[in-house]
């Protein structure tokens, strides 16, 4: 059941969290995370959201302010989580909306958002990937080897060289399970040369290896791991080009658009034999929270925003190394 409220205050601000080192992948490094946090308020309730804008994507934190600004007047007027659906396309503005209507509706009716959203039953905790920052292979295997408790990575990674990087960072954990990502930055030749070689590195998927849009190669050419799409998915839409060229899909929230469409994303990828993965862009507990509930029964977790701040905010997520615990109720949900 949708609630809707009768009146409900917006309050919109950037906040910026430093990283505790340079996070870099291959269309450049960062090392600070600007996100933008949505405070809802109605009949003395509080729900809070948070986005990470997306370059990417077209998005800026001002852009993105501007956006949920726009629908002001529309949440005073008491605007439903499911008409904020459509009154909003699918990307990181409505993501933030969309999660602290969630969390609003949780608040104020004392009722869990895992049972608001019609699951059989409560969120468990998670294993989620570690990223390792793109950088050069003796780099790369360092940061494994600090990290060497951790039973999954996520390597960045960018095209020539990345054999080798895979190759050091095995040597350094050789007993971690590995996923690889090159941010569509792979050529064709790229995928060939590697796809076939990974997995005797560890190596259990590979993730968006070419550009969305320039990925009808992957349609035919023989994928000896599973190969997972994500910035050539983000909502329902996206699925029916995905169809033989991709074995999973990359869930992000600042994709769909809040956890309304994701979960409505993961079952009907689920229906059309896609495995799942569900990500996150480098966001604090507040983003990654209700990824937490999508990402149950999920193939591949990688909710490890808060793992790369320098500090979190409180409260925040619990982690005990890569196992992360669903959100406490003065987090989120």
């Amino acid at each position: 059941m949708v609630h809707s409220f009768t009146q409900i205050d917006l309050q919109v601000q950037e906040e910026v969290f430093p990283l505790a080192s340079v996070f870099r992948i291959s269309r450049g490094a960062r090392t600070e995370a600007r996100v933008v946090t949505v405070k809802l308020m109605s009949d003395g309730a509080v729900g809070w959201g948070e986005c990470v804008p997306y370059a990417r994507y077209g998005e800026t934190v001002e852009s993105v302010i501007a956006q949920i600004d726009g629908i002001r007047a529309a949440l005073a007027g008491g605007l439903s989580r499911e008409e904020v659906q459509h009154a909003m396309p699918n990307g990181a503005a409505r993501n933030a909306v969309d999660n602290a209507l969630w969390d609003l509706e949780a608040k104020r009716t004392g009722t869990p958002v895992w049972q608001l959203a019609g699951l059989t039953e409560a969120p468990q905790p998670v294993i989620t990937c570690y990223t390792l920052s793109l950088d050069d292979p003796d780099k790369m295997a360092a940061q494994a080897a600090s990290h060497a408790h951790r039973p999954l990575f996520k390597l960045k990674l960018v095209g020539d060289g990345d054999l080798e990087r895979v190759q050091a960072i095995h040597e350094a954990v050789p007993k971690a399970r590995l996923v690889v990502d090159a941010n569509e930055a792979w050529t064709v030749e790229h995928y060939q040369d590697y796809a076939g070689k990974l997995g005797a590195l560890g190596v259990e998927m590979i993730e968006q290896p070419l550009p969305a849009g320039k990925d009808e190669a992957l349609r035919g050419i023989d994928r000896p791991l599973p190969v997972c799409a994500d910035e050539s998915c983000h909502d329902r839409a996206s699925l029916a080009d995905l169809v033989g060229k991709y074995d999973r899909i990359n869930i992000k929230l600042d994709k769909t658009g809040g956890l309304t469409e994701a979960l409505k994303l993961r079952d009907a990828a689920r229906d059309e034999g896609f495995g799942i993965m569900v990500g996150c862009m480098v966001g604090s507990s507040l983003a990654m929270a209700p990824g937490v509930l999508v990402g149950q029964g999920a193939e591949v977790v990688d909710l490890d925003g808060p793992l790369l701040f320098a500090k979190d905010r409180e409260p925040g997520l619990t982690f005990e190394g890569s196992t992360l615990y669903p959100p406490p109720p003065a987090l989120w949900g």
